[in-house]
């Protein structure tokens, strides 16, 4: 039978992959956990499983690093919230991957590659994490893995920048706090900001060039010095008789002017 060992900070994700491992492969034995990447090394050395499933990010020794010490001894299999950018990575190197939390849908294309990989060293006669002499599949953390999960390990520490998650603003004689996601647009005139809303209009002393630097680019774009627009609340864009790029807002009149210098946003709708 198939051994392998999981490690992973959380219990409750420890469990879940066990359980889910349980559904989808029956067959497959776990024969120990670990909770962060030196433990799962000590047990790799141990009990000498065929996999380990290694989370990516855990206190101390990490999974890449646990990774690259594991070498050769077991087949690596990582889990992973990173989906953005671990996904692609993995589907270009020799790693298999499992997404957080494991799906058994998903989990069943990891496995049945996995259980490939096993029939293949079996009839070769080589442990699971070693390559047969002349094989084209290499599941090793070989230089290349190792230069992809460096990239990897460089994404994932480095930190996200924390945008405008609310606006505090003045109605009236009363202040409210405004949930970004809910603002349509922002537009300056020479002392205040207008911000939008679809049931609200408001007022702040902030201007749109530090705004700009403030709110998560994906979701508000500069479209002049003195308007950002919400994505999402975009119905299209139009032209006046004086050659003019507008854009149309949902569900309003507003026609919000274009600058020459930020068209280029545009050509991709």
């Amino acid at each position: 039978m198939p051994t392998a060992i999981i490690a992973d900070d959380e219990r409750l994700m420890r469990d879940l992959l066990r359980t889910r491992l349980s559904q989808v492969w029956p067959e497959l034995q776990i024969v120990g956990e670990a909770k962060n990447g030196d433990e799962a090394v000590q047990l790799v050395g141990e009990l000498k499983p065929d996999l380990t499933f290694l989370d990516i990010r855990m206190p101390g020794k990490t999974g890449m690093e646990a990774a690259r010490d594991i070498g050769d001894a077991s087949q690596v299999v990582f889990v992973t919230a990173y989906d953005e950018y671990a996904v692609e990575a993995f589907e270009r190197g020799a790693i298999d991957y499992v997404l957080k939390p494991p799906e058994p849908e998903r989990l069943k294309i990891t496995i049945e590659r996995l259980k490939d990989r096993l029939r293949e060293h079996a009839r070769t006669g080589t442990h699971a994490g070693q390559s047969a002499p002349g094989s084209t599949v290499n599941p090793n953390v070989n230089d290349s893995v190792s230069a992809i999960l460096s990239q990897l390990a460089e994404k994932i520490a480095a930190p996200k920048p924390k945008y405008l998650q609310w606006i505090q603003a003045s109605i009236g004689q009363d202040l409210r706090m405004i949930p970004v996601e809910d603002i349509l647009f922002f537009r300056s005139d020479e002392k205040y900001t207008c911000v939008q809303t679809d049931k609200l209009e408001a007022l702040i002393r902030k201007p749109v060039r530090d705004l700009a630097e403030e709110l998560d680019p994906a979701l508000f774009w500069q479209i002049h010095r003195a308007t950002l627009v919400n994505v999402n609340a975009i119905e299209g864009v139009t032209r006046d008789i004086r050659g003019r790029h507008l854009v149309l807002i949902k569900g309003r009149p507003d026609k919000l002017e274009v600058s020459r210098s930020f068209l280029h946003l545009f050509k991709q709708m």
